[in-house]
Order: C-alpha cells, then structure tokens, then sequence
C-alpha cells in the first residue's frame, strides 16, 4: 500500500548535522556499487591477468557515458536543490518528466555509438589480441545505460529533496544482484553457461535494470511520487527542458572530457604491452572508486547545499558550507588512504596475482593516494561552482585543467617513460589545476547574482 510521505522543510542549514545528514547516505549509497566493482575485478583477476587488465580499458570507456548520465544528473540535482530553497517543490514533477526524456535520448545516442563507431576508434588503439573480446564486452554491457540514467534521475531528486537515506535500498539491491550473477556467469555455477569475461558484462546489465526497478519501488511505497505527482505526466515542456540542458550541457563535456582523457591514458599504457601495467592500472580504478566514496559523497552535497542556498537568497553562506564540506572531505578521504596504505599487500592480494604484481603495485599507489588527497579538496570547490550553477566555468576549468594532465601525460608516457608510478603522478597536475581555478573562481564572487559574470 502506497503511503504519503510528511511534507518537510527542504531549505538546508550550514551545520555539521546537515552536510552529515546529506552524505552519509549517499556515502553508503555509493560504497556500495565500488564494491560491487572491486568483486568484478578480483573475479576477473582470479580467471586470467589478461581478463583482469582488458577490464581496465572496457571499464573506462563504459565510464565515458556513465559520467555523462552523471553530468546530466548533477545540473539535475543543481536545479531541484534550487527549487527546494525556493519553497517550489511543485516543479519536482515537471523537472523528472523532462530529465528522464533527455537521458533516455542520451542512453539511445550511447549504445549506437558503441555498436557502430566505438569498434573503427578501439580497433586502432587497441591491443590487437584484446579488441574482439573487449569489443564483445562492450557491446553487451552498453545496454545497461538506460536503466543506468533512469536510476540515476531517480536518485538526483532523493538527494536534492533531502531523501538520500534511501539511496542505499536500491544500490544494495543493484550490486547483490551483481555480485552473485558475477560467480554465476564468469564461472558458470548452477548449472548456467561459463561466460568468462562476457559473464561480468551481462551480470552488469540485469543489475542496472533491478536497481532501477528497485527505485520505482521506494517511489511508491515511500509515498514521494504521491506526494510531489512524480511520473504523472510526460508531456514536453520546452522551458524546463531548455534550463535542464543550458546547466548539464558543460558538465556532460567536463566529465565525458575527463573520463576520455583518462581512457588515453589507459589506451597508452595498453601500448605498453604489458599485462602487469594494466592490471595494475585497473586495481588503481578499483583504488579511486573505493578510497573516492567520501570526496564523491560529500561532493554532491556540496552541490546540493550551494544550490539550496542560492535558492534561499544566501549567498552569504555558501563559502562557509564549501569550507565545512572540505574539512570533512579530506579528513576521511585521508583515513581511507591511510589504511589502504597501511594494508597495500592485503588490498593487492584479493586479485588473485603473485609477489610481483604486488612489488610493482605499492609504489603505484602510494602516488594515486596522494592525488586521491588533492581531489578531496578540490572536488569540493568544483562542486561549489557547479552548485552556483555557473556550470559553462566548470567546463573551462576542466579544458584547463585536461590540456595539463593531457601534455604531462605525453612526456611521461610517450616521450620519455619512467614508470608506472610516475606516469599516475598526472593524477597531480590534473586536481592541483582544478583546485587552484575553482578556489580562485569563488572567492572572486563573481557567481553571485547581484554581480554580471
């Protein structure tokens, strides 16, 4: 039986309590898909090193739309959260309509890209041996995308309507499913088909389309689709959906730039012919997925508290909640480094790989552990720039900061390569340049609404 859901005051507050109250759900919300990810890996790492490195590569390049939806899903987030500090929840229902339209239409445009122009782009770049069975990987793991953007909708308007405590029934719900058809189908357990590395993808698939359904679920039963009119009615409505795209846009860019840069960076250690590389590189995702759940967590809080904030006509509060969120950020961003680095040995042997691989390893990531440390901070600062909804800065931010990473990249690995570790160090120059333009960019105060931008 569907219940309603008690009316509540959405402006938020700068207190502790508050940001806490906003990320620890979503904190937990997140953990769990990373662990999900981490699970696939050691599967896969436990099947062949080659499966365990192809992962790396297959896994950035399904992030490139992944994080599209997440731009999408942020300029989402930016104008509920403004909408709420205004006391104008009844746009709740138009907003979602014209979101789930636009990330349907994103996910269509994905597939169709990966089916027919991704294999003329990967064939070029990648490992000749590795490209059939990293394009058949693809191909299937695609067609989680839809789910992938509607959960993710779904999930932008429980944050920003300060439900995010229920963030965490679907995601459980999306990587049990994952976990247990990952031991099913890489393996071939219960009598089902041994599909190696495929399995890990159609594991995926079914998974996404549960936590979405799952979502629709607490949308009901909670009573928040009764009591903001959620899903009952899609008709077009052009100024919503023009303001919805006029502040995803340049996030879409920033982050679809961002992850591309980063399958370079694999596509050029997958140069290196080397499996030990990529394998190692591919824990590193594992590294910056499970150590990033706080920074990501507290990130999108950011966003929620600056947008809710603007929308209350504070402005006044916006640099003290930033700096609130930042001290939390880095401090259990620096515990989970700290452990991780205590254990480097612990973490290295769930892969299933020898003394070596672990050698190799610690140095590695004892270099991405102190870039995880600078984009602590400086995720936050973004974050308080898209929350001002001067989203076409963030984009510039990250053209600037992208075209450093970009040419450290090259001369570390293509001009003159060191190591492995050294060529992570471009983790570095990528979060100093995003700290330092978006710190300066809000302290200028040029994003208030009483001063032209």
């Amino acid at each position: 039986m569907e219940v309603t859901a008690p009316i509540k005051d959405l402006k938020v507050q700068v207190t502790n309590k508050q940001i806490l109250s906003i990320a620890l759900p979503i904190t937990l919300a997140i953990i769990i898909p990373q662990i999900n990810m981490l699970t696939n890996s050691i599967f896969l790492g436990n099947l062949s090193t080659a499966a365990l490195g192809n992962a790396g590569i297959t896994g950035v390049f399904y992030l490139i739309f992944a994080v599209a939806g997440n731009g999408l899903n942020n300029g989402l987030q930016s104008e509920f959260s403004r909408y709420a500090g205004g006391d104008n929840t009844n746009a709740f229902k138009t907003i979602l309509a014209q979101a789930i339209r636009i990330s349907l239409q994103l996910a269509i445009a994905g597939i169709l890209i990966t089916w027919f122009i991704a294999p003329f782009i990967l064939q070029q770049v990648a490992d000749p041996k590795a490209y059939p069975q990293e394009m058949d990987f693809l191909k299937i793991r695609i067609m989680g995308l839809p789910f992938l953007y509607l959960f993710q909708m779904g999930n932008a308007f429980l944050v920003a309507s300060l439900n995010s405590r229920y963030l965490m029934i679907g995601f459980i719900a999306e990587a049990s499913i994952n976990i247990l058809l990952d031991y099913l189908l890489i393996y071939g357990h219960w009598g089902l088909p041994a599909m190696g590395f495929n399995g890990a993808a159609v594991a995926s698939v079914i998974a996404e389309a549960s936590g979405f359904f799952v979502l629709l679920l607490v949308l009901y039963k909670t009573g928040l689709k009764k009591q903001y009119a959620l899903l009952t009615t899609f008709k077009y409505d052009k100024t919503t959906t023009k303001e919805i795209i006029r502040i995803s846009t340049p996030l879409i860019a920033q982050y679809v730039i961002s992850v591309t840069t980063w399958l370079v960076f694999f596509i050029f250690i997958e140069a290196l012919h080397d499996q030990t590389a990529k394998a190692i590189s591919n824990t590193m995702r594992n590294v910056f997925g499970l150590t990033g759940v706080f920074v990501w967590a507290f990130a999108g809080t950011c966003n929620v508290m600056v947008s809710n904030l603007m929308g209350q006509r504070k402005e006044d509060k916006v640099l003290d909640a930033i700096n609130r969120i930042m001290i939390w950020s880095f401090g259990l961003c620096a515990l989970m480094c700290l452990l991780i680095n205590i254990f480097p040995g612990v973490f290295f042997s769930l892969f299933g790989q020898g003394e070596a691989f672990v050698a190799e390893g610690i140095p590695v990531i004892r270099m991405v552990s102190t870039g995880l440390l600078l984009m602590s901070i400086a995720n936050i600062w973004l974050n308080g720039v898209t929350g001002t909804g001067k989203t076409k800065v963030n984009l510039l931010i990250e053209i600037i900061a992208i075209s450093g990473y970009l040419i450290y990249t090259w001369i570390f690995m293509k001009v003159h390569y060191v190591s492995l570790t050294i060529a992570w160090s471009n983790e570095l120059i990528y979060w100093s340049t995003i700290f330092i333009l978006s710190f300066l960019f809000l302290k200028s105060g040029k994003w208030k609404t009483k001063v032209a931008v």
